[in-house]
């Protein structure tokens, strides 16, 4: 599938043939992440749709814009405004108490988070690990309060 030798509109036009297990290997080259509710045309839509990006080029920042607004303005599913992002320095120590217990979380240099020795991507993953709940990192460490961001 990925011979150079054929031309995009073949590779595009191939992919209703391919079996489901070579299109998984192709979504795996072009995506971080397998969906959670797939069917076969969204896979190949998506694929297809890859093969043409990276053989001509993705749409300019400008029309992806403009699509999303144009997108954002048309559709029945209400959109939840976007979290101001937290940006926290490398050094800041939150300290919150939870069962009794002061819980003590670290920013490293990398933008993760420490606490108790072990490292965490996010403060909601860091939350989660302490409550055994799902939690709102930011929520729970009190740099946002509960409705906001969502």
């Amino acid at each position: 599938m990925n011979d150079l030798k054929l031309s995009v509109a073949a590779q595009v036009a191939s992919l209703p043939t391919l079996p489901i297990k070579d299109l998984w290997t192709l979504w795996d080259q072009y995506f971080p992440r397998r969906p959670t509710h797939p069917n076969r045309n969204y896979l190949e839509s998506r694929i297809a749709y890859k093969i043409q990006e990276a053989a001509y080029g993705g749409l300019a920042p400008e029309t992806r814009r403009r699509l999303e607004q144009v997108g954002q303005r048309h559709s029945k599913i209400k959109s939840r405004r976007v979290s101001p992002a937290i940006h926290l320095p490398p050094g800041t120590v939150l300290v919150r108490e939870w069962g009794e217990q002061d819980h003590k979380v670290t920013v490293t240099a990398e933008g993760r988070f420490d606490y108790a020795g072990q490292s965490f991507k996010s403060l909601t993953a860091v939350a989660r690990h302490i409550t055994g709940t799902a939690w709102s990192g930011p929520l729970f460490f009190g740099l946002r309060q509960a409705g906001e961001g969502t």
